[in-house]
């Protein structure tokens, strides 16, 4: 995930884009929603890597400080947006029905990853008090709750291969689908 600083806005967060193999009671400003093969509408990518699908989001990141007596009140706004334009399935290398749910059940996990990350974020900045560096402050929780969650995201690969690994797989959504259960209000 990269954030770009600008006036006003301490970042726009590229972000948890996840190549490879990606269900929440929550929402959120686009509304949080089971993945389909319409949301993979972007042309299809390096697929010398055997890459069968490629799931792209951003976690749009601004705020708004307000200079208080001795500390700064900042209100955030904090979107997960899925980029349909540039998430894309190999339609060519799906098989049958299975097959692509299976592939959206894994990045479904990648989503959900996000959206944690996303509420994670929500809460913790939420909760900061903010004095004259906030914006080296701010920048720095942002660093680094997006450091744990880009492990996350590799660690879920790494175990499912990427969904290659049925059992992997099935302890990894049962691991994902906990956590949002069980997940502060953000």
């Amino acid at each position: 995930m990269r954030l770009i600083l600008g006036p006003k806005i301490i970042g726009r967060l590229l972000g948890t884009a996840i190549a490879c193999l990606f269900v929440v009671p929550y929402s959120f400003a686009q509304g949080y929603h089971q993945l389909t093969a319409d949301d993979f509408q972007g042309r299809t990518g390096n697929i010398s890597m055997g890459v069968i699908a490629y799931t792209n989001c951003t976690i749009d990141f601004q705020y708004q400080a307000h200079k208080q007596k001795d500390y700064y009140l900042l209100d955030f706004d904090i979107r997960l947006i899925l980029n349909k334009d540039k998430s894309w399935i190999d339609r060519r290398r799906v098989t049958s029905d299975a097959m692509l749910n299976e592939i959206l059940k894994h990045e479904q996990g990648h989503y959900m990853i996000a959206f944690m990350e996303q509420q994670e974020l929500r809460r913790t900045l939420g909760k900061t008090v903010f004095r004259d560096d906030y914006k080296y402050t701010a920048q720095d929780i942002f660093n680094r709750i997006d450091a744990r969650y880009k492990k996350l995201n590799v660690d879920y690969d790494a175990a499912t291969q990427h969904m290659l690994n049925r059992e992997q797989q099935h302890s990894w959504d049962l691991y994902l689908n906990k956590q949002l259960e069980f997940m502060p209000p953000g």
